[in-house]
């Protein structure tokens, strides 16, 4: 089997039998204890590591059974890996950290002790990579960034692994993210980012993208917040199709940590735009309401809500799907 063909087997083995990737995220691990601390009134540091590797395992074992594959990370999710449902396919996150970056540039580092062979032994079927990119930021901190994604793109080649990178774009300046003043640049640095890691030279097999417009941005939503405003139902539709008309690469949706209610308005965003997505990988939509039952009474009140809430929030997302296209059609 060649390693192209390897990577398209591994793929499979993520998604659907229509090739759509349903995928539940739970690689969070720095975010991961500041949300348990918050929930908890306390603080991050006096949140022990077994307590992610209790709250991994139970989200696991799960949610796992209805979704088409798990992103988990090696540090405090291989009992979760060992838990997850026979049928869901297995992503394992290879960055040293995610959201909260604390390099100068927002620099991408991995994990040290671990690369994708090594991952590939843990049974991850692809890897998945974060990298934090401000399309008008410094051109010095770019180039690194751009040699180390072909790094990790050529190592997944030879190793016949699917590379799923994540970028993330973010302002160097710390625009507030949540603004409408952001919401109304974020749309062209979105389509630009997918435009410039759509390119071959870094063997990407799937891009993990943000919505170019959220759900809360846009009049006539369910979700809209008046006080927030940027766009308009049209003007919306049209950045979606400008970006999916720069790639070829398949792409999938993240959900940023917004509501399950703001996520879905969002993926119906899209569908209504015709924009040709393969699937998400969506984390705190579907889990983050257990976060205060399993700090106040424990791992089975987590079970008992992940059964019901968080059963009916994956189950929700799915259904959305309905306008994804297979990623081999890209």
């Amino acid at each position: 089997m060649s390693m192209k063909e390897a990577k398209r087997a591994r793929l499979r083995g993520l998604s659907t039998p229509g090739g759509i990737i349903a995928a539940l995220a739970m690689d969070q691990r720095r975010s991961l204890r500041a949300m348990l601390a918050q929930a908890a009134g306390t603080d991050p540091g006096s949140v022990k590591d077994s307590t992610l590797v209790e709250f991994k395992t139970a989200v696991s074992k799960v949610l796992t059974p209805h979704v088409s594959a798990v992103l988990l990370d090696p540090e405090y999710g291989q009992a979760a890996m060992r838990v997850k449902a026979p049928g869901c396919g297995l992503l394992v996150t290879y960055e040293a950290d995610g959201w909260e970056n604390p390099r100068p540039h927002r620099m991408l580092a991995l994990m040290p002790h671990y690369s994708v062979q090594r991952i590939a032994e843990l049974g991850g079927q692809a890897i998945k990579v974060l990298l934090s990119w401000a399309p008008d930021g410094d051109p010095a901190a770019h180039d690194e960034k751009q040699a180390r994604v072909e790094r990790i793109g050529a190592e997944c080649e030879a190793n016949g692994i699917p590379f799923l990178l994540e970028p993330v774009v973010y302002d160097p300046a710390g625009f507030d993210a949540n603004s409408p003043q952001w919401a109304a640049r974020k749309p062209a640095l979105v389509v630009r980012t997918m435009e410039e890691f759509s390119k071959p030279r870094y063997r990407v097999d799937v891009l993990k993208v943000e919505f170019p417009v959220s759900a809360r941005f846009v009049e006539g939503t369910r979700v809209a917040d008046a006080g927030l405003r940027a766009w308009s139902h049209a003007e919306a539709a049209a950045w979606f199709q400008a970006a999916d008309s720069v790639t070829a690469v398949p792409y999938i949706y993240l959900s940023a940590g917004v509501t399950t209610a703001e996520f879905e308005a969002s993926l119906e965003l899209a569908g209504h735009a015709g924009a040709r997505y393969s699937g998400v990988l969506c984390g705190r939509a579907t889990w983050q309401g257990g976060l205060a039952p399993f700090v106040k009474a424990g791992v089975e009140a987590l079970t008992e809500w992940l059964g019901n809430e968080g059963v009916r929030n994956v189950k929700s997302i799915g259904r959305c799907l309905e306008g994804a296209v297979g990623w081999d059609s890209r």
